[in-house]
């Protein structure tokens, strides 16, 4: 009775092993991820408003960008990662100029000192203490994603607008939303920019409300 007993608890250590070393993969970003990543956190700095930062020495690449989070599944701690994110769920489904344009407004609050000084916490803000800021951050979905094809997209805007090499066709905006629906800051702010899907706006004085 023992050697078939010994044989399942090697199995059983055998698959424990194999599972923390995939774990730890998946934990472990890629040199190109972790270039990446870097690149990213001080590209972050040298925008915000109220950090000092020297930029890298060269911009992040396409390839160092989706080898980030590949899977789509990472969690929202780093900027690309959270940049690329809010651009997938916020504008999905639309094309290119409308997710890019919803990167301007993140970056456009980034580098403005009424905001948070991290994208993180740029596209999280009001999760805590109010209505959410974008809202598919708390619209009680998960937030992996579904559409590899799409997320590259996302990702690839996401590094374009880090490097400052994406124009803002916004005017400055800091707010936007969806021709669906009507915020009552509309009303007051004026107009920046529109596209098909989106109408962007800035305060009077460049003021955050």
């Amino acid at each position: 009775m023992r050697q078939p007993r010994m044989t399942a608890l090697l199995a059983t250590l055998m698959f424990a092993s194999l599972l923390a070393t995939a774990q730890a993969a998946v934990a472990s970003p890629s040199p190109k991820a972790q270039s990446a990543l870097d690149k990213a956190e001080v590209l972050e700095q040298v925008i915000a408003p109220d950090v000092e930062a020297t930029p890298p020495d060269a911009p992040i690449t396409p390839g160092e960008a989706q080898a980030v989070d590949p899977a789509g599944q990472a969690a929202l701690e780093d900027p690309l990662t959270c940049l690329a994110r809010a651009l997938y769920w916020e504008a999905k489904g639309t094309p290119e100029t409308e997710k890019a344009g919803v990167a301007s407004v993140v970056m456009n609050r980034l580098a403005h000192p009424e905001f948070p000084n991290t994208i993180c916490e740029v596209i999280t803000a009001g999760s805590e203490q109010g209505p959410c800021q974008f809202s598919w951050w708390c619209d009680g979905r998960a937030d992996d994603v579904v559409e590899e094809d799409a997320y590259e997209i996302a990702k690839e805007i996401a590094r374009q607008a880090l490097n400052q090499a994406l124009p803002d066709q916004t005017g400055g905006a800091l707010y936007f939303h969806d021709r669906s629906v009507q915020p009552d800051w509309a009303a007051v702010f004026p107009l920046t920019a529109e596209t098909d899907i989106f109408l962007f706006y800035r305060p009077s004085g460049g003021a955050a409300r």
